[in-house]
């Protein structure tokens, strides 16, 4: 009895095993721009973006939504890999290239008029402080209300949850915030 026992414990490891595997299936899209989906938010990996950047003298960003992970290289060679919230669907989400215009610390955060033609109830502004949905640090885009920020709903993190941003965790974006200059290249893909 005992050995039969191991046995199916055996078998529901392994197998509880293969299905944690992130599955990945590439798809062509009207880009050149390669696009994986990882079905496990924990199966990122660390890819070798640069060759997608002309120069990386002022770093770079590339945002891969459909793993829900930002890459950071720094000028200096540093590499950073971070978990990210992105749009919750495809109506709300930007590719391709765009840079950083401003960097803010302990943001102001206004609903953008399409927030507020959906919900007429979001209040007008919310200061700094820990009820701002834009957390700590805001890393504003030239795409106007697209921004790289924090956020304190950790649940968000590596999900579909934002009306357009990119979402890190606190302690990330200020991280972050640190390394990048405004003039920093980002690629959302």
């Amino acid at each position: 009895m005992t050995q039969s026992l191991i046995s199916r414990r055996a078998v529901l490891t392994a197998g509880a095993a293969a299905l944690a595997m992130p599955a990945l299936s590439l798809r062509a899209k009207a880009e050149d721009l390669p696009q994986v989906t990882r079905h496990n938010v924990m199966g990122f990996r660390a890819q070798d973006w640069r060759p997608y950047f002309d120069t990386l003298a002022r770093g770079a960003i590339l945002c891969d939504m459909d793993s829900r992970v930002l890459h950071f290289w720094g000028a200096d060679g540093s590499y950073r890999l971070y978990p990210s919230t992105v749009p919750i669907s495809e109506d709300y989400t930007r590719r391709g290239y765009t840079e950083i215009t401003l960097k803010r610390r302990n943001p102001v955060w206004i609903p953008t008029p399409s927030m507020r033609a959906e919900n007429p109830d979001l209040p007008a502004r919310i200061e700094a402080g820990p009820l701002n949905p834009m957390g700590t640090r805001a890393l504003n885009l030239t795409w106007q209300y697209y921004r790289v920020h924090g956020t304190d709903n950790i649940e968000k993190i590596g999900r579909r949850a934002s009306s357009g941003c990119i979402g890190l965790h606190n302690h990330h974006v200020e991280e972050l915030f640190e390394q990048v200059m405004v003039g920093t290249p980002v690629l959302l893909i």
